[in-house]
């Protein structure tokens, strides 16, 4: 198990931190500014300092670095990317800027993989040349989308078309102005065996029936440009040949996008970690009270310990976790990709916590990004599954791999 960056990634990290510090971290302040701050979605719009980012980007070979393939992406692997992601998660406009925001990546991978070569043609190539944003429709309203073969909505193949129904809530990226289409996940056949009863379908947004309900608040905030947006479909037809790879393969579809995207996930959640704590030690060093530096009052000392210590752990896990879904393909990887899901979110969360502690008031204000990036790792507690089922799926495989070596024992 050797995790060292290859001499490619290495070079690329280099790049990347250079233009995320030349570059990103100077226009976030910019980007902020030109927002409405509004809750109507049709009123947002595509902050200018982002497509000029996103050229600079391109121009620079900093592009698409999530695709492990060459043609259209940097033909990284999981671990190779891994640490490249943990850079861009220091910026919450960094993953746009070089074509590697969610959930455009996941999307991509799934036309990727399993898209037919009208689809890659109409919706995946201008989705790597950064043209246009996208959607995933799978969690509802009306059931605990926790268990997803809850799924209400349905996909029913009739005649040449395949036919849309239900309601879907958490669709990220929605409210982005060049937002084109979503990838709707519904019930095709209710008497399959469960996990080959869904499909899932290309949905252009501008078909008659798809309707934008609303934008739902996180903490309060809309999360403008891209948002998160309740649909509702009423009778949507769209060409059957928008199913993807066929009906009833939406779970399989699932579990191929599912795997690396938690990687990716986890990583930015890291580097959203690794802010919070240079914050917290920049303040705890230059703040002073009762005549001493913050960092040598109370327990504060032990604070920044014990993050060091949880962020390392944290990393450590989820490298190992891209290393055996290269080596060793998703099956395998199935209980460590559960486990990060679990750890990374709790260790980001801790960070920005104890973040806003030691500024005080000012933690808490717009000054400082830390209420964003608790807000961030509180919502991955609960993005691509919660914490209560990946522990449930750490469990069942844990017993049964003990079982296992009791009966070869």
């Amino acid at each position: 198990m050797d995790f060292a960056p290859s001499e490619r990634t290495r070079e690329l990290t280099e790049r990347l931190k250079r233009f995320m510090r030349e570059e990103v971290f100077p226009a976030e302040a910019v980007y902020a500014s030109l927002l409405t701050g509004g809750a109507d979605h049709t009123q947002w719009r595509q902050p200018v300092v982002m497509e000029q980012l996103k050229a600079r980007a391109r121009d620079a070979g900093l592009w698409n670095l999530f695709l492990p393939d060459l043609e259209g992406g940097a033909g990284l692997s999981n671990a190779d990317y891994a640490p490249l992601a943990e850079i861009m998660g220091h910026s919450f406009i960094a993953p746009e800027v070089f074509n590697c925001n969610a959930p455009d990546t996941g999307n991509m991978e799934v036309l990727h993989r399993y898209g037919s070569p009208e689809q890659r043609e109409h919706w995946l190539e201008p989705l790597l040349r950064g043209e246009i944003r996208s959607g995933f429709a799978m969690t509802e309203p009306d059931v605990a989308s926790s268990d997803a073969t809850n799924m209400q909505a349905t996909a029913t193949i009739d005649g040449d078309d395949i036919v849309l129904n239900g309601r879907k809530w958490w669709t990220t990226g929605l409210g982005h102005p060049h937002c084109r289409f979503v990838i709707f996940m519904g019930l095709s056949d209710a008497n399959a065996e469960p996990h080959r009863r869904h499909s899932m379908v290309i949905c252009p947004l501008d078909t008659p029936g798809v309707h934008v309900e609303r934008m739902l608040p996180v903490f309060h905030d809309y999360d403008e440009p891209s948002g998160h947006g309740e649909l509702r479909f009423d009778q949507v037809r769209v060409p059957a040949s928008n199913v993807i790879l066929g009906t009833g393969r939406g779970f399989e579809i699932a579990q191929g996008r599912l795997g690396p995207g938690r990687v990716h996930h986890c990583m930015r959640a890291l580097g959203a970690a690794e802010r919070a704590l240079s914050l917290l030690c920049r303040r705890a060093q230059a703040r002073v009270a009762f005549g001493q530096p913050l960092i040598k009052l109370g327990g504060n000392a032990d604070i920044i310990a014990n993050l060091r210590m949880a962020i390392e752990q944290a990393r450590l896990l989820t490298l190992k976790a891209a290393w055996t879904l290269d080596t060793q393909g998703s099956k395998a990887a199935l209980s460590l990709i559960s486990q990060i899901k679990v750890v990374v979110p709790a260790v980001a969360q801790q960070a920005a916590d104890a973040a806003i502690q030691i500024h005080g008031g000012a933690g808490l204000t717009d000054d400082f990004p830390l209420a964003q990036l608790y807000a961030y790792a509180r919502v991955l507690r609960l993005a691509d599954g919660p914490d209560e089922v990946h522990r449930a799926v750490v469990a069942k495989l844990e017993a049964k791999a003990q079982l296992a070596t009791e009966n070869h024992a």
